[in-house]
């Protein structure tokens, strides 16, 4: 069944592994986020290609072989990740990751292996072979792994309902579903696998088993909010985010327009967190955000309520890196927070409230080069404020509330009404 709780917190292995991620580093991953699973996070997610043997870094191999059984479908590389061999698949790394109470989650390609349909295979629980329902002008244009799947020919459901019965049979608890929601590769054609996501969908909802369901890449197309609400939990929003300033800034807009679709249990997804450590097979690299910078990204996507997916090698974590990720208020706004909305924008400051539980929610951004004094409006007197970074109390006055705020940074206050 589809999950439709709280917005997602987790761990994914691209912005430090790439496609090359194995099993110890995954499970030494897993080990460190355990330690943060009181402040609320949750998934262990192994990112693309974890089937093909060779992968190692952020550049596909075209046209690589891929590991995958006797019913067309991909199953983890046993020289990447030892524990899969003799057909165990996922499922010890899941039942590893579920020991230490956290939830494990893949990556998988829309479609069906092209291997697959050039061997023409069979399918689990239909005469159909891949083939038969493979929809070969519908292809990736970054990744040549797969053809898509023709919704209305015989098998199709069938072979996407093989997939997730695989998958709740490893333990899989998150599905990042990838070349499914963009626009940005097929301006002509957009969102063109829609039909492909609601067998995708239907098979989710076939399994015993509650399965978070993210779409990627974006941007995702924002007149299709009712359809992608329907049919996953997260979807993205952007490309793929990394640690520039400027795409920071471009996520100021972003969050703006899919603002009013932000709904318990169906989350505009702003992409992962490039915090600490990153590009491990390019060379192991700090994030390019300063900490003012990481306070900004993080307030906007708690107050946003975007899904929160940490992108660091988390064995090498910093004392900084792990306070930002374990503040307590920040992540309870995003947790619980309600109907975000931004009350100003302009080239030097944005200001969001959000409706929270016996309180309200504001995060305050300077987004120009210089400490500001920032201002929100309609606050009683009286009403007990707190900054939720630097920490301390604030005193409304004349109906507002004053901080000052340095250059790139944000500052996050809880609200409290007097009585």
């Amino acid at each position: 069944m589809l999950y439709r709780g709280k917005p997602p917190m987790g761990w994914n292995s691209w912005d430090c592994y790439g496609d090359s991620v194995n099993e110890e580093q995954l499970l030494a991953n897993a080990a460190a986020l355990a330690k943060l699973k009181d402040c609320g996070w949750q998934y262990v997610v192994c990112d693309i290609q974890w089937s093909e043997p060779t992968a190692d870094g952020y550049a596909y191999h075209n046209f690589a072989e891929l590991c995958m059984d006797e019913y067309s479908r991909l199953i983890p590389s046993p020289e990447r990740f030892p524990s899969a061999a003799n057909g165990a698949g996922f499922r010890p790394i899941a039942d590893k990751i579920h020991a230490m109470g956290l939830k494990f989650g893949i990556h998988i390609m829309r479609g069906i292996p092209r291997q697959a349909v050039h061997r023409n295979t069979p399918l689990f629980g239909t005469a159909a072979t891949a083939r038969d329902v493979a929809q070969q002008y519908s292809i990736c244009p970054w990744n040549t792994d797969m053809y898509g799947v023709d919704p209305d020919r015989e098998g199709a459901q069938a072979y996407y309902d093989s997939l997730l019965a695989l998958y709740a049979e490893w333990g899989v608890d998150y599905i990042k579903c990838d070349d499914i929601a963009n626009t940005e590769f097929l301006p002509h054609n957009p969102y063109s696998a829609r039909r492909e996501l609601e067998l995708l969908t239907n098979a989710v909802e076939k399994v015993d088993r509650e399965i978070v369901l993210s779409l990627s890449p974006g941007p995702a197309p924002l007149a299709e909010h009712e359809h992608l609400a329907a049919h996953a939990t997260m979807w993205r929003i952007s490309g793929d985010f990394w640690d520039q300033w400027p795409r920071l800034l471009e996520m100021f807009g972003l969050c703006r327009a899919w603002a009013p679709y932000v709904r318990d249990g169906a989350y505009p997804d702003c992409d992962m967190l490039p915090l600490g450590t990153l590009t491990l097979p390019e060379g192991a690299r700090q994030t390019r955000f300063t900490p003012a910078e990481q306070r900004t990204m993080l307030s906007l996507w708690g107050i946003f309520r975007s899904p929160l997916m940490i992108g660091a090698e988390l064995t090498m974590a910093d004392p900084f890196t792990l306070s930002v990720l374990c503040n307590r208020d920040v992540l309870t706004m995003n947790q619980t927070c309600r109907n975000p909305r931004e009350l100003c924008f302009d080239e030097t400051q944005s200001v969001w409230l959000a409706d929270g539980d016996g309180c309200r929610w504001a995060a305050l951004f300077n987004l120009s080069e210089e400490a500001r004094t920032l201002t929100l409006p309609d606050v009683p007197d009286g009403a007990a404020i707190r900054e939720c970074w630097q920490g301390g109390a604030l005193l409304p006055a004349d109906g507002s509330v004053a901080v000052t705020v340095g250059a790139h940074d944000a500052a996050v206050l809880k609200i409290v009404d007097k009585a």
